[in-house]
């Protein structure tokens, strides 16, 4: 009974020691294990105006000002106004501009 037992613990203990080793799937594709993972944004629709702030151009709206990641697509719409498709990084409060269009 006791050759039992002392197996049974030697196998635990081996496969506690496997299970801590196995690397995170996140690990195995090359990410940084101390990163933390953003969860999938969906896009959203932002209206108001481009303007221009310093050199760069901006979204204002009635109640916000949001930087804009792709100046090239907001030169076009300075000072009109806008829809604005994309998601937001709350962190910085920069819009990831998917499409511009003008307001309907």
């Amino acid at each position: 009974m006791r050759r039992i037992n002392a197996f049974l613990l030697a196998v635990a203990l081996a496969i506690g020691l496997a299970a801590s080793t196995i690397p995170l799937r996140s690990q195995s594709q090359g990410q940084d294990p101390g990163a933390q993972q953003q969860p999938d944004q969906q896009a959203q629709t932002f209206t108001g105006k481009i303007s221009k702030k310093a050199d760069k151009y901006i979204l204002r709206s009635s109640s916000m000002t949001y930087d804009l990641d792709d100046q090239e697509k907001a030169r076009s719409f300075e000072g009109k106004d806008v829809k604005v498709t994309g998601t937001l990084d709350a962190q910085t409060n920069t819009i990831h501009v998917a499409d511009i269009q003008p307001a309907a």
